[in-house]
């Protein structure tokens, strides 16, 4: 391996190399050796683009999500005067197609739920960087659904759930695939997914309106502290 590391083809042989065996080995047992041989360059290429492992980690992480977006993006082209369950179908269809689609990039849905489980010293820069406002955008359109009166931590809690369903479908796939044989991740499946989420969610959000006369909505402390077992663990 000859390459001397100067150039743009190289640099991204590198994140690719990167991105396909952090997917796989996890950060901690990745080694720079094994990506430069994958990706055909010298050790010292990884030096002079990226400085350190952590640094290049972290490149492949913005990489991963920023090409992501680019192919699906979080409005999937429904406009800002759309209603809101379309915006919701747009938000949950295009984050389920970033973590499930299979291609070229396949690995960046492998890579993100690595990170989730087994996160890292980068995962709170990067949270606070790629995340947090794509998540904002969500809570936009749960408030638009609960309406202007919407508790503040009853958001977070309607859109943690949202997020869990369609991250499910990714971390546990290898073992759903066993339990639902007709459970499928191609365009059409996903499609189903994302409108199944979406059913799902509406329906549970309708309850804080369509409850009986003189039931109280909680909000998100009250509802923490009235869960089964939570004085147990106080």
């Amino acid at each position: 391996m000859t390459d001397s590391g100067n150039g743009e083809d190289t640099r991204l042989r590198l994140l690719y190399a990167a991105g396909d065996i952090f997917s796989k080995k996890g950060y901690q047992a990745a080694t720079i050796r094994d990506i430069c041989r994958k990706a055909k360059a010298n050790v010292a290429a990884v030096h002079y683009h990226f400085g350190s492992k952590e640094r290049l980690y972290e490149a492949v992480l913005r990489h991963a999500h920023e090409d992501a977006l680019n192919r699906f993006p979080i409005d999937m082209g429904v406009s800002g005067t759309s209603t809101p369950r379309e915006r919701l179908s747009a938000y949950v269809r295009a984050l389920l197609l970033r973590m499930l689609s299979k291609g070229e990039n396949s690995w960046h849905g492998a890579l993100m739920a690595r990170e989730i489980t087994e996160p890292t010293p980068m995962l709170g820069r990067f949270v606070d960087r790629s995340i947090l406002p794509r998540v904002e955008k969500l809570r936009e359109i749960v408030h638009d659904i609960l309406g202007p009166g919407a508790d503040h931590g009853l958001v977070g809690l309607c859109v943690q759930s949202i997020v869990g369903q369609c991250r499910n479908y990714a971390v546990a796939r290898p073992i759903l695939v066993r339990l639902f044989p007709d459970l499928t991740c191609d365009e059409s499946g996903i499609t189903r997914l994302a409108e199944h989420i979406v059913r799902f969610s509406m329906a549970g959000m309708a309850h804080y309106h369509d409850r009986q006369d003189g039931e109280t909505v909680l909000d998100a402390d009250q509802a923490m502290t009235s869960c089964p077992g939570n004085h147990l663990r106080q």
